[in-house]
């Protein structure tokens, strides 16, 4: 069966169907927003503010996450192939330098990968997804495949938690929020969501104030936010608080259709390595 670039088998399948990594997918939009030449490419080729255009954004964002993590070969080709003709086609004006780039810049993209991946394991480790220091590096490296999708070679791309920790580190001096761009904290205030789904516009402040506070404290810092101690540990007590609380949810309303259809692969994946063993046995 065509499992795409993942798998039964993958530590991908066994974190991204969680919901508590919509935590996550808010964190990797902070941890974008501090690379000058990666928030600048988003602000100078969408309506930030524009409803309509703020959510298709989101929607075509989420979409894509989903066809990378679940999607079959093809579908996740199709999706990168329309993925880098955009970026290829679009530029933005670094404001530091006056030069104009592509939005396929490979740093930025390469900031962009890692934020993602950083995010979405940070959260799930937090909110008390149960990953061993092994997992944790395998999730790194599959990861490298997605890079791959948006252009990256993998390479290049870090292939640890040692080696993501590494280029974040490296990458450091050169990061901070362009004063020109809306603060996110601003935005949730009053979210651009389209008319029909203004009754979920309350959540948006305390969603965003959450993703803020798992944020490393340097990178609170830098969007000139309080970043102590107590708010790591507020942080990761919230994680823990609503995965506990998501886990009473059955799981056919908790888990979206292909994270179901995820677990019952990876469900069948074990059975039949279980049988082969106790054959083997």
């Amino acid at each position: 069966m065509d499992h795409g670039l993942f798998g039964p088998e993958s530590v991908t399948w066994k974190v991204m169907g969680e919901p508590i990594l919509l935590v996550g997918g808010f964190r990797a939009l902070l941890m974008q927003g501090l690379h000058p030449r990666a928030m600048r490419g988003v602000a100078q080729n969408s309506a930030l503010m524009d409803p309509a255009e703020a959510w298709s954004r989101f929607v075509r964002t989420t979409e894509f996450v989903r066809v990378r993590t679940y999607g079959t070969a093809r579908e996740v080709a199709r999706a990168g192939a329309r993925v880098r003709k955009i970026h290829a086609s679009l530029t933005a004006l670094d404001l530091d330098t006056g030069e104009r780039f592509r939005l396929d810049d490979p740093d930025a993209l390469l900031w962009v990968h890692v934020g993602e991946v950083d995010s979405y394991l940070s959260v799930a480790r937090r909110a008390g997804v149960r990953l061993t220091d092994e997992e944790a590096d395998r999730f790194v490296a599959e990861w490298r495949r997605a890079a791959e999708v948006v252009g990256l070679r993998p390479e290049d791309v870090p292939g640890s938690v040692g080696e993501m920790d590494d280029y974040i580190r490296a990458c450091r001096p050169g990061l901070y929020f362009p004063p020109e761009v809306p603060h996110p904290l601003l935005r949730s205030l009053n979210a651009p969501l389209p008319a029909r789904l203004t009754p979920l516009k309350p959540m948006f402040p305390m969603l965003t104030v959450l993703a803020f506070a798992t944020l490393p404290r340097w990178a609170r810092r830098l969007y000139g936010l309080p970043a102590t101690p107590l708010g790591d540990l507020w942080a990761t007590a919230s994680l823990r608080a609503l995965q506990t609380g998501i886990g009473l949810v059955p799981a056919q309303v908790r888990y979206s259709p292909d994270a179901r259809r995820a677990r019952k692969a990876q469900q069948a994946q074990k059975a039949r390595q279980e049988a082969v063993a106790g054959r083997a046995g």
